[in-house]
């Protein structure tokens, strides 16, 4: 029996309507024509593949998915730039030929990505059937090889845009981050990797800091100051653009990778695609827990002042009894 999906305990976006859920799926051991085939059989559309590096559905029920080699080099095509300045010109063939050559050697190294379009959170077991398919189809996952930092990022449409909100649900990812980076068994390729390096404690501090009560511009602020990237296991930076697209656009930030968008970017689970026990459920219900503790401003407040409270919060020991503590919470 598959987990269910548990509940936000927001269920509306800031226009009234409901809130979506982005789905971002990194795997190997499948190819482009078996992801979007999959998609196709479950919401319609229709497939189009742009080259051998990025493929689509379109007009599917509820939006575009793209699906792709995730590795920027290979979908703008920039190694022929290389060739060339080598002296090296290749006819229409020649090019083609060499673009299925590389998708299919970099696939065993570079993640094949499905993206979804932002879809109620009602509607993710139809997303998570779609992951089913490809698990049987004999997708890969994090666990594969240790090679492989396969991740899965949920991208989580917000309920409200005041300061105020933003900051609780940030600080209960905060005090949340080691029991969720347990219960979810993150990877060390992933851990390891610079892609979801945890907040730096002067931070944490900084947001956890009960007399800290700022404005919008005050919180975002002091987010690009204490922390200017988007290599975090809760990015900010795309929520924030939407937000205050100039302030953002000021700081020394990677502007080329930030899609504003009015939601949180939460890119820590593990994609375990391959596990048949795994489903998109485990990391949505991981997003739950933050939000329902959230939306219990004394617990909040509780938990917060034990943490600050603490010694030594950054030592491994003490990070260790804070999971546990938090996990007998959950």
């Amino acid at each position: 029996m598959s987990e269910p999906f548990h509940e936000l305990p927001w269920n509306e976006a800031p226009d009234g309507q409901p809130r979506r859920i982005g789905v971002e799926i990194e795997m190997a051991g499948v190819s482009l024509e078996t992801m979007a085939a999959a998609v196709q059989e479950e919401f319609g559309g229709h497939i189009q593949h742009d080259n051998a590096f990025v493929a689509q559905v379109q007009d599917s029920e509820v939006g575009d998915f793209q699906l792709e080699l995730d590795a920027r080099v290979l979908k703008d095509r920039a190694y022929r730039e290389h060739l060339r300045r080598l002296g090296i010109e290749l006819d229409d063939s020649d090019e083609a030929a060499l673009d299925r050559w590389l998708a299919d050697a970099a696939g065993h190294l570079v993640p094949h990505e499905i993206v979804a379009p932002p879809i109620p959170a009602a509607m993710l077991p139809r997303l998570d059937r779609v992951r089913a398919q490809l698990q049987q189809a004999g997708a890969q996952g994090t666990e594969t090889s240790l090679l492989y930092a396969f991740g899965l990022q949920l991208n989580i449409e917000i309920h409200r845009t005041d300061a105020r909100w933003i900051l609780a649900v940030l600080r209960a990812f905060l005090l949340l981050y080691e029991a969720l980076t347990a219960a979810g068994a993150i990877n060390l390729a992933r851990r390891l990797s610079p892609y979801i390096r945890a907040f730096p404690g002067t931070f944490v501090r900084a947001m956890l800091d009960p007399d800290f009560q700022p404005d919008q511009a005050a919180l975002i602020d002091a987010y690009l100051e204490h922390s200017p990237t988007r290599n975090r296991p809760l990015d900010l930076l795309p929520l924030f653009a939407h937000l205050d697209p100039d302030r953002v656009a000021a700081a020394p930030v990677e502007h080329e990778l930030i899609k504003p968008r009015p939601a949180f970017h939460y890119r820590l689970p593990n994609c375990e695609i391959d596990d048949p026990d795994w489903s998109l459920a485990r990391p949505f219900n991981g997003w739950v827990e933050v939000e329902r503790l959230a939306a219990n401003p004394e617990r909040l407040d509780r938990l917060t002042r034990e943490y600050l409270e603490r010694p030594g919060q950054a030592l491994g020991r003490w990070a260790d009894d804070w999971s546990q503590r938090i996990r007998e919470w959950f």
